[in-house]
């Protein structure tokens, strides 16, 4: 609904009056040498504009045609509400009626958007202060405001447009605005299923009818895009169980009259379910018949899965272009028996011509150097084109973190049959980080963190990093440097430096610390694109300042320390926050090469993650430390801690394993200080939160653990092991991550500090 000042409704009418005076004889004119060309009407239009689009000057001659041209010109700029012309004794008079321009734009009942967001939304459709206005403009600005609600499922909003005339014909406009609520999913029918139910089918979908955690996911909220997205999912898992013919007939989505609720019905045609009855080949395959067929995923006497038709092309096309063809034309054609239920694959192939690669070219990279860029390629200029080694090449330049998008385009060279160019486009984001944050944990309380990092030096590719925390059991400051390209092989060099104060987390009231300060050196060698192994050697200086509550054990244990270490590390996992498949693998060793602090120190880590489904995971992780001092007896500064989160959950955290004596205690108290043995194994079963949906950042887990920490001499006795049980939540929630666990002890001993329930919230902003 809009409403407009009396002065301004005979615009559209002027208009079109002067369109058909335009494009009819109206009145007609003997042709004549235009003598002089006069202006009238203008304001702000400069006149140059206007004689620049006449299609006549001074001492053409001027015919009906080329008067009806000029209109439709003037017109064309967008500029004018009404153009005539008029001629007087040879002298053509060009009358104008400048449009209006917007002086300002305002809004009334705001509230779901920011006015600076519907602002910006106006102006990319041409509404803006200074801008032309018509009313043509306001109902497209009407359209879009009423859009962006639609977008967030407010069907009910209702906008009325006021235009005000103000002076030097300019207008304000102020859309007035009722939101109204949100439009809520009451349902979602599936209707024409009989091989799976209706429950199963809408499990798969984001969308839903809503929960009581609805306000958060918003997962009851109707979007088109979303409903397209879970279309295809329930396509997905039909052709993946042998529905070839799957179809969805239609979809159809009704509005409730009050438009508050909405009901979303599919109909979908099932078909036959299909087997495989036999896949062959046809077509060239480069003499290696046997190895394109053992590609072949695609299964006799299993059901029909389109996963594993379009894997097999895949597989073929990558591996055609691992030998240099890459236009390789490869496509799996159906023979479909519906008498029987039987499907016949053909896969045809025909791989067009080799070729290889005459220039790789870098683009968008403003800050990063070229070479850093070029030296994460495995597939080089003026070399046949190999399809797996540009998909690597893609991966390692997306892994430098320097780069927000990462994209490898093929251009065949024209002129030539057998050569491409490669054109490597990069989207550079900003690698400085000038970060302060805080940090609260059971074990550790309130923490401040502060820190300032360059990924990517002066472009070179370079880390420089300053990191500070100042906990109540840790305050740390420590600079680093790496160079990933300390050699031309892609071997890297780490320099750290730091100085840290720790209260080991055993401490209960004391204040004694440790003192720790040291240097290092690290080199990382890649062996394979997904191994890495690292070595490297420091010095540290450990000081014992004594005070209350002091394990007798960390007397004489300050001193001169230097630890060499050596490790491996594996990671594939899909996600490093909220990872659903993958394995992750991490060895690493250190060796005390002190004269009387000489030592051995291992560890390996484990985690395993199972996709059960879409929504449910099983994750494993095995983490084992071994201890020895080599001469002496293992350094207790160097023991390993078990207990709380990240070990065993449900006792208190640091805990587990041996205790110490207190100096000066009469009353026997005793102390916690670690193992030089470790030995701890979680296994979690993680879901969505009930109400989430499908959302991945907020889920909940129950869980298993055992474990516990051993002295240097002890055995690792399983009869010792404690375990517990317990739920858990995790939330990536928009102020960081955040994980509690409430867990029960269900193998403890006389002793132990038990703590049921943990949390910890870290962030920074």
């Amino acid at each position: 609904m809009k409403t407009f000042p009396r002065k301004w409704r005979g615009f559209t009418l002027s208009a079109l009056a002067a369109s058909l005076l335009s494009a009819l004889p109206a009145w007609a004119v003997e042709p004549f040498t235009v003598r002089d060309i006069r202006v009238e009407g203008l304001q702000r239009v400069e006149p140059g504009t206007v004689f620049a689009s006449l299609p006549f000057r001074i001492g053409d001659e001027y015919s009906d045609d080329k008067g009806a041209a000029a209109i439709r010109s003037l017109f064309g700029l967008g500029l004018f509400a009404d153009v005539r012309l008029q001629v007087q004794n040879d002298v053509l008079v060009v009358i104008v009626q400048e449009r209006p321009t917007v002086s300002g734009v305002s809004f009334t009942g705001l509230r779901e958007f920011d006015t600076e967001v519907m602002v910006r939304v106006l102006r990319d459709i041409g509404l803006a202060d200074g801008r032309p206005f018509d009313r043509a403009l306001a109902d497209r600005a009407e359209q879009e405001l009423k859009r962006q609600y639609i977008n967030r499922s407010m069907y009910a909003a209702e906008i009325t447009t006021t235009v005000t005339p103000t002076e030097r014909n300019q207008v304000s406009l102020n859309f007035s605005v009722v939101e109204g609520g949100v439009a809520k999913i009451r349902d979602i029918r599936i209707v024409g299923n009989q091989a799976f139910p209706e429950s199963t089918l809408r499990g798969l979908f984001d969308l839903d009818t809503g929960g009581w955690l609805s306000w958060y996911t918003k997962s009851d909220r109707y979007s088109r895009a979303k409903l397209n997205a879970d279309l295809e999912t329930l396509r997905s898992y039909y052709l993946a169980r042998g529905y070839l013919e799957f179809n969805i007939d239609s979809t159809q989505v009704a509005l409730s009259p009050d438009k508050s609720e909405m009901s979303i019905t599919i109909n979908i045609t099932e078909g036959q379910r299909y087997v495989v009855s036999s896949v062959r080949l046809e077509g060239q395959f480069l003499g290696r018949d046997e190895e394109f067929s053992s590609l072949v995923t695609v299964r006799a006497g299993e059901a029909y899965n389109a996963e594993s038709v379009s894997d097999t092309v895949r597989a073929f096309t990558d591996y055609f272009g691992a030998f240099g063809y890459a236009f390789a034309q490869v496509e799996a054609v159906p023979e479909i028996d519906r008498e029987n239920s039987r499907v016949a694959f053909v896969i045809r192939a025909q791989p067009q011509r080799r070729v290889y690669v005459r220039r790789i070219n870098v683009e968008g990279n403003n800050r990063t150097r070229d070479e850093v860029i070029r030296r994460e390629f495995r597939q080089f200029e003026a070399a046949w084109y190999d399809s797996d080694r540009i998909r690597l090449s893609r991966d390692r330049v997306d892994r430098l973190g320097f780069f927000t998008e990462v994209g490898i385009e093929t251009q065949a060279v024209p002129g030539t049959q057998d050569q491409v160019d490669l054109t490597v486009s990069v989207v550079e984001r900003p690698t400085g980080n000038l970060s302060i944050g805080a940090g609260f944990s059971q074990a550790e309380k309130l923490s401040f963190i502060a820190s300032i990092q360059q990924e990517n030096f002066f472009g070179s590719g370079n880390y420089l990093g300053l990191d500070l925390n100042t906990s109540k059991f840790n305050r740390n400051f420590v600079l680093r440097t790496t160079d990933p390209y300390f050699t031309s092989d892609g071997v890297s060099r780490t320099y750290d430096l730091y100085y840290k104060t720790t209260k080991p987390l055993t401490e209960q009231g004391g204040d004694y610390r440790l003192v720790t300060k040291g240097a290092g050196i690290r080199f990382g060698v890649p062996f394979t694109e997904r191994d890495t192994v690292f070595f490297g050697a420091g010095a540290e200086r450990i000081r014992v300042d004594e005070g209350n509550q002091l394990p007798v054990a960390y007397r004489g244990q300050g001193g001169t320390y230097l630890p060499a270490t050596i490790g491996w590390t594996r990671d594939d996992r899909d996600s490093a926050l909220v990872p659903n498949q993958g394995t992750l693998q991490k060895f690493n060793a250190e060796f005390g090469l002190g004269r009387d602090k000489r030592y051995a120190k291992l560890s390996y880590q484990h985690q395993k993650y199972l996709p059960l489904t879409k929504q449910y995971t099983l994750a494993f992780n095995a983490e084992l430390g071994l201890g020895k001092g080599l001469g002496n007896d293992f350094p207790v500064l160097k023991n390993f801690f078990g207990g709380g989160l990240g070990s065993v959950r449900g006792f208190d955290q640091g805990t587990l394993g041996p205790l110490s004596d207190v100096v000066g205690s009469t009353t026997g108290e005793r102390v916690n200080i670690g193992g030089a043995r470790s030995v701890v194994l979680n296994a979690e079963f993680i879901a969505p939160f009930p109400g989430a949906g499908n959302d991945r950042t907020l889920r909940v887990f129950g869980f298993v653990d055992v474990g516990n920490v051993y002295g240097e001499k002890q055995k690792i006795a399983l009869d010792e092991l404690r375990a517990s049980v317990g739920v858990g939540l995790s939330w990536l929630s928009p102020i960081g991550p955040l994980r509690f666990a409430w867990a029960n002890p269900v193998r403890k001993f006389d002793g132990d500090k038990i703590q049921r329930f943990q949390f910890q919230i870290g962030t920074s902003f």
